[in-house]
């Protein structure tokens, strides 16, 4: 089973989506947590617009990437764009993705729906891939 860790700088929307999404979608198929470059706190628009779809993640918190070992992950995809910021560790995974996603926080929920979405499609192609060995 692949352990997969989502990372963005501060674990509070994209990442944290992107936990719930593959919780759901790659149940007892692939391990996952998320992690920022910082803690801070899960987003209220973020656990909202979750919620819209049926997916709870307000029992989610925010972690600091420096908690967990690289070597205990086989994936790892950075939501925003900070694969650079990251230990070189960390991006010398088996996998490792940079989606460069939009930052929906301070922007209208309109854009953390539209975050939401595009976060589901590529994290079901990432399952997919995972579990399948199908490329993205």
């Amino acid at each position: 089973m692949k352990r997969v860790m989502f990372v963005c700088k501060k674990n509070s929307c994209r990442s944290q989506m992107a936990e719930g999404f593959a919780k759901i979608l790659g149940e007892g198929k692939i391990q996952v947590t998320s992690a920022g470059l910082e803690a801070s706190k899960v987003h209220p628009t973020a656990v909202q617009v979750m919620s819209e779809i049926g997916i709870d993640i307000s029992s989610q918190t925010s972690k600091a990437l420096s908690d967990f070992q690289p070597e205990d992950y086989d994936v790892v995809i950075s939501l925003c764009g900070c694969g650079v910021n990251l230990p070189e560790a960390w991006v010398l995974r088996e996998v490792f993705e940079d989606w460069k996603i939009d930052d929906p926080d301070g922007q209208p929920i309109e854009t953390f729906q539209r975050v939401r979405d595009e976060i589901k499609e590529r994290v079901a192609k990432l399952v997919q891939s995972l579990t399948t060995g199908v490329s993205q």
